[in-house]
């Protein structure tokens, strides 16, 4: 360089191994007018030769590693022409500081932000060196740099704004300022980078300021350096996205968001994807993200998005990712258009661009979660996208997001027709299920939920079955005793929209899916509990499947979750089950001589199991309300029992003809807690306003179970609480039919 350039004015070089002396010589002998100069972040340098750059005015060997402060002042002090030096993040102490700022003669400014043996030591201040400037974390920046202006009445945060509206400018002093934002903005995206404790102080008092200070600079890298920084200093742990509050919050009030906004609107793609950067990592905060969209921040993203720079593409998919986990940015990001263009990232960009793949997934993913948006993403060929990334794509973080965004298509059955057209999508099922066998967790949690919500649709639960997923869903099933709870959820969950279908159902019990089922019932989770118990339920209505269950030890299980879970739902679907297990059907099973070599005494688990429903039910009942109710059939005491009654959640249950001619049925068993039991189930799915209710009712209608209602109220044997609650289930059917005549159109789509 030195041989080459001889008019050579500015060398900044960093990541050196070695800088020699003979290296450093032939640039003082051949480069007469080198004024700037700078060896960053490099290993070994030799500081005797610098001082032989006589003509240098600006140094910076920032983040060198191995320096001798003593060589180094005994040479550089003697510099004539010196004017300004950055020794931030090396290991000088307080007595090299101190003689260059006493004994350099030319010395103007010396920039050692982040050493730490300066500032170890806690006598030391900077007061002594009059008309000289130490920038240090100690130290108050804004008020250092203004101290080189002649005019002290601005105010020191302003002073950047102040110097860059300046009509005539001190030529000595515009050069040093330029020098300051350049070193000043690599050092804080350096420290920023190493993310080291103990500087929040900092970061808040003066960081974050310096930050959107620079990011007004006329110099386009100091800019881009700038947005980096900001992006990155926000950030606490990168792996979990965790950014810190304060700091995302700081950057809001100082008016970061219109700043970063006006950069991602430079021409510069650099500056456009750190600006995209920075606005995405700051909208993980709740505040910010609604400050982002009030700015207009969201239709600026949306056109990043359809950047053909790769880099800018990706970190606008991901602001709009993070935007896109508030419900009130869901409409705002599909009418500007992102939709459409997080769509297009995936068929733009489908091989080897795992960035962009993920957020663009990850983005529709949330959007598909609300009902209109998901719509949308239908519309802009989002299943087709999703489909093929779940298919194709090998990166783990595109596939659980591509999962998850077909999991929230499917989960609107009843009010938009997505369900189905994920299902009818070439491919799609196949690949679901080929990827619960991901060894990633997290892939394998999301394609078991999207199974699950796919089970919901008739003709998706058959071709689930045909691609393998029983035998797949079980066997995750038994792989998952130790994962996470979402994992547990999901895939019993998939089970038990699996097992509606009888021939699922059978197939489950012969691929050994009652003993991981039964396991997962006696988790310690709530929602793990309700799914594995609503699986239990729909296997135990075959007998085959009741005798599985008991002989595997389920009866204990679902007695535990009668007795002592936290979800009602989970209670109720227990004791449904162990309703199924013995009313009957299972003993005539057993009687063929068809089970397992396991020998259980089955009078035993009955007992048991009538004991746990008889006392779950009467956790339903009122003594005082039901005592007055067995003497009264008002409407406003049947209400006050309905009330103590219901289980909200319960509405949301489906039941097929053959399930609810089985409780009825089961009206006329000789068991009074069965009886019990069965009327309080068909009054749980038959209450208006459940969503189903009023399909129950026109089934029970059809086949005239109303005859049978009617005599279980009436009949002597029957046990009190059975006659209240069938008579609340009459009082529910001649609600319903009343609805029926008048025309209601009720949608009857299983969720």
């Amino acid at each position: 360089i030195a041989f080459c350039c001889p008019r050579l004015k500015k060398l900044r070089l960093s990541g050196m191994k070695d800088v020699s002396s003979e290296a450093i010589e032939s640039l003082a002998k051949h480069c007469p007018q080198l004024s700037d100069l700078g060896f960053l972040d490099c290993l070994n340098i030799n500081e005797e030769a610098l001082g032989k750059v006589v003509s240098v005015r600006y140094l910076s060997v920032a983040g060198t590693a191995n320096m001798n402060w003593k060589v180094a002042t005994d040479n550089w002090e003697k510099l004539p022409k010196l004017t300004a030096l950055d020794v931030s993040r090396t290991s000088i102490d307080h007595i090299a500081v101190s003689r260059l700022m006493k004994s350099s003669q030319s010395l103007r400014v010396l920039c050692a932000l982040n050493c730490p043996f300066l500032e170890e030591d806690k006598s030391f201040s900077s007061n002594g060196f009059k008309g000289k400037v130490l920038l240090a974390q100690f130290t108050d920046t804004f008020d250092g740099i203004a101290s080189l202006f002649a005019d002290n009445s601005k105010k020191p945060k302003d002073i950047f704004s102040y110097w860059r509206d300046l009509t005539s400018k001190d030529k000595s002093i515009d050069e040093i300022m330029r020098w300051i934002e350049w070193i000043i903005s690599h050092t804080l995206l350096r420290i920023a980078e190493s993310n080291l404790p103990g500087l929040n102080d900092f970061w808040l008092n003066q960081g974050a300021t310096l930050l959107l200070s620079l990011m007004q600079s006329s110099q386009e890298d100091v800019q881009e350096r700038a947005a980096t920084g900001l992006a990155t200093f926000i950030v606490v742990d990168d792996e979990n996205a965790s950014i810190d509050c304060g700091r995302a919050e700081a950057v809001m009030r100082d008016g970061g968001i219109r700043l970063l906004l006006e950069l991602a609107k430079s021409w510069r793609e650099g500056v456009q994807s750190e600006a995209a950067k920075a606005i995405a990592n700051l909208s993980v905060n709740a505040k910010v993200a609604k400050a982002v969209a009030e700015e207009g921040g969201i239709s600026v993203l949306a056109g990043l998005a359809k950047s053909m720079n790769r880099l800018v593409a990706e970190e606008a998919a991901g602001g709009l990712w993070n935007l896109s986990v508030g419900e009130e940015h869901k409409n705002a990001i599909t009418q500007a258009g992102g939709v459409k263009a997080l769509v297009e990232l995936i068929f733009r960009w489908p091989n080897g661009c795992d960035g962009v793949l993920e957020r663009a997934a990850g983005a529709l993913a949330n959007l598909a979660a609300d009902d209109k948006c998901s719509t949308e993403v239908a519309r802009a060929g989002g299943v087709h996208a999703l489909v093929m990334l779940a298919r194709k794509c090998k990166y783990e973080g595109a596939q659980e997001q591509a999962a998850r965004a077909l999991a929230n298509l499917a989960a609107h059955g009843d009010s938009n027709n997505n369900n189905a057209a994920v299902g009818q999508e070439a491919g799609a099922l196949e690949a679901l299920v080929q990827l619960t066998k991901s060894p990633h967790e997290g892939v394998k949690q999301e394609a078991a939920g999207a199974l699950w919500n796919l089970s919901f649709d008739d003709k998706n639960r058959e071709s689930i079955a045909a691609f393998g997923g029983v035998v797949a869903l079980v066997a995750l099933a038994k792989s998952c005793s130790n994962a996470s709870t979402g994992l547990q959820e999901r895939a019993a969950g998939a089970l038990w929209g699996l097992s509606v279908s009888e021939v699922n159902s059978i197939a489950i019990g012969h691929e050994g899916g009652i003993p991981p089922l039964i396991a997962l019932a006696r988790s310690g989770a709530e929602d793990v509990h309700e799914t594995a118990a609503g699986a239990l339920w729909n296997l135990a209505f075959n007998p085959g499947n009741a005798l599985r269950i008991v002989e595997e030890g389920g009866v204990i299980a679902l007695v535990n979750l009668c007795l002592s879970s936290v979800s009602k739902m989970a209670r109720f679907m227990a004791a449904l089950a162990l309703a199924y297990m013995f009313d009957g059907r299972m003993d005539e099973y057993a009687m063929i001589g068809e089970s397992t070599s396991k020998s259980v005494s089955l009078e035993g688990a009955r007992t048991m199991a009538l004991k746990h429903i008889d006392a779950f039910i009467t956790t339903f009942m009122e003594p005082q309300i039901f005592a007055a109710a067995a003497f009264s059939c008002a409407p406003s005491m049947l209400a006050q029992v309905t009330e103590k009654a219901r289980i909200p959640e319960a509405g949301h249950l489906r039941c097929s003809g053959s399930e609810i001619g089985r409780f009825v049925t089961m009206l006329r068993n000789t068991s009074p807690v069965l009886k019990a039991c069965a009327a309080f189930a068909l009054l749980q799915f038959t209450i208006p306003g459940g969503r189903h209710a009023m399909h129950h009712a026109s089934l029970m209608q059809s086949a005239g179970e109303a005859r049978v209602l009617r005599s279980a109220a009436a009949a002597s044997i029957m046990p009190r609480e059975a006659k209240i609650f069938a008579k609340i289930v009459l009082r529910n059917l001649e609600h319903h039919q009343a609805e029926s005549s008048k025309g209601k159109k009720v949608s009857y789509i299983r969720i």
